[in-house]
C-alpha cells in the first residue's frame, strides 16, 4: 500500500488494502446511462443505487427477506468487475467467458481480506450468482429493474444504441416475475409504454422464435 503508515496488525493491513482496492469499481463504466443521459454510470454507482432500492422496495418480495443480507449482496455482487470489467448483458460472445473471468477476479479480490471476511463476502457473491435463495432472487430482481428504469428515463438510451428489441428485454427482466411478482405487471406496462413511444423496438421478424438476451 503506497503512502500509508504501517498498521498495528496484519489483519488491518489486509482490510485497508481491500478498502483501497474497492475504489477501482468507480472506474468501471456500464452501458446504462444516468437518468439525465449526461454520461454512463459506473459500477459503484449502480451498486449503491440498487442497495437503496432494496430498502425502498423490500415489501414487494413475495416472501420475507433479510434486507440487510440483500443489501450486502447487492454491494458485493459486482466487485469482481474491478478485474473482469462490466460485461454487457446482451453481448452473447463476451458472456460466454464471463463466469471464468469473474471467478478468477473473486479469487484475487476476496483473497485480499482476512480469511474470515473473505469467506463471508465470497459466500454472499456466490449466493447471488447461484440464485437459489429468496434473498438472492429478490436481489437479482432489483439488479434487473434498475437499468430498465434508467433506459425508460433516457428514452431507450442503451436499447437504441445497441439495437435491443423488446423480446430480449423481456427475457432479461424475467427474474422479476419470481423475485418481485407484484412489480412484474409494472415492468410489462412500462415496456408497452416504451414501445408505444418509440423508445424500444418490438421483436424483429427475422428473430421471432429465437432466444435472445443474456
Amino acid at each position: 500500500m503506497n503512502n500509508l503508515p504501517r498498521t498495528n496488525t496484519a489483519r488491518l493491513a489486509q482490510q485497508i488494502q481491500f478498502v483501497i482496492e474497492l475504489d477501482k469499481l468507480k472506474t468501471v463504466l456500464r452501458q446504462t446511462l444516468l437518468t439525465d443521459a449526461s454520461r454512463r454510470e459506473n459500477s459503484a454507482e449502480h451498486s449503491w443505487h440498487i442497495a437503496l432500492m432494496a430498502i425502498v422496495l423490500a415489501e414487494y418480495s413475495p416472501v420475507p427477506v433479510d434486507v440487510l443480507r440483500v443489501i450486502k449482496m447487492l454491494l458485493v455482487h459486482d466487485l469482481v468487475e474491478i478485474d473482469a470489467g462490466d460485461t454487457f448483458c446482451y453481448d452473447l460472445q463476451h458472456n460466454d467467458s464471463k463466469s471464468d473471468r469473474e471467478t478468477e477476479a473473486a479469487d484475487r479480490l476476496f483473497g485480499l481480506l482476512p480469511a474470515d471476511q473473505a469467506a463471508d463476502l465470497r459466500s454472499l457473491w456466490e449466493e447471488f450468482e447461484a440464485q437459489q435463495t429468496a434473498d438472492a432472487v429478490f436481489a437479482c430482481s432489483l439488479d434487473r429493474l434498475q437499468p430498465l428504469l434508467n433506459n425508460q428515463q433516457t428514452q431507450g438510451g442503451t436499447w437504441k444504441a445497441n439495437g435491443i428489441t423488446c423480446d430480449r428485454v423481456l427475457q432479461r427482466m424475467a427474474p422479476i416475475a419470481i423475485g418481485a411478482p407484484e412489480l412484474w405487471e409494472f415492468v410489462q406496462q412500462l415496456l408497452e409504454d416504451c414501445m408505444t413511444k418509440g423508445f424500444l423496438e418490438p421483436e424483429r421478424e427475422e428473430t421471432q422464435g429465437m432466444s435472445g438476451g443474456a
